[in-house]
């Protein structure tokens, strides 16, 4: 794995999103249904506005006692922690670090395209391992 690569080479090019007002629950059967950790949260301009992850609805939702039926506007992450595509891996990761975080939105020319989760550097580092294990 080169982390000198751009996180784009790394990151998941599809984004699973809610509506604003979609409730806790329906967002909570989409991420069991995809079987992911988080959802960008997309207005009607197509623009990401937030992002809803496991632990919002731990730390936001179950411990406070939350209604399912909360709109997830109300609970999701605002303030939103990007990237530029072409930001080296290492970079990338430092940051998470910093910022104790799982996931990274992932921007290019001003609008995100990506994430970047610790999901996709173990997926990543499965594939160059059965690389090399086929080539011995």
């Amino acid at each position: 794995m080169d982390e000198n690569a751009p996180i784009k080479v790394y990151m998941t090019k599809k984004l699973i999103g809610v509506r604003p007002d979609n409730t806790i629950q329906e967002a909570c059967k989409i991420m069991v249904e995809f079987d992911i950790g988080s959802l960008v949260v997309i207005d009607q301009h197509e623009k990401v506005i937030g992002f809803f992850t496991k632990s919002d609805i731990i730390r936001r939702v179950i411990v406070p006692g939350l209604a399912y039926t909360t709109p997830v506007t109300e609970i999701m992450t605002k303030d939103l922690i990007t990237v530029d595509a072409n930001t080296p891996l290492k970079e990338v990761l430092k940051i998470m670090a910093a910022k104790r975080i799982k996931h990274m939105l992932i921007k290019e020319e001003g609008k995100v395209v990506g994430i970047f989760t610790l999901s996709d550097l173990l997926e990543a580092s499965r594939r160059k391992l059965e690389t090399a294990i086929s080539v011995e």
